[in-house]
């Protein structure tokens, strides 16, 4: 690729915001953003696809094929050695976030 400064601006922003989230204090912190938007989505979701009653089994499986679909991508065998990057990471505990709070619409429904 050719070094254009828009690519180099791209470059070195991005490097600068890896290097800000070395810090596990703010790492952390964005993977509970993470996690907690999940849950907001997870529950936004079933809410507004609920209402119209007609989305429900639509809504579902598309969410179910996202969270198999990154499961199978997220755990697979990786070499040995070799981080996740932050970006793979945050999307996990965002799927995580969202299944848990399926199951605790479910648990709501049912009770």
């Amino acid at each position: 690729m050719q070094n254009t400064r828009l690519n180099t601006f791209i470059v070195s922003t991005s490097n600068q915001v890896g290097t800000w989230f070395r810090n596990p204090w703010r790492r952390l912190s964005l993977q509970i953003i993470c996690l907690l938007f999940g849950f907001f989505l997870g529950t936004a979701i079933s809410t507004e696809t609920g209402q119209s009653a007609q989305w429900d089994v639509l809504a579902a499986g598309i969410l179910v094929i996202f969270t198999e679909l990154y499961s199978r991508f997220f755990y697979t065998v990786r070499k040995p050695g070799v981080q996740r990057s932050l970006l793979t990471e945050s999307v996990n505990l965002l799927k995580i976030g969202l299944t848990f709070s399926l199951f605790i619409e479910a648990f709501k429904l049912g009770s």
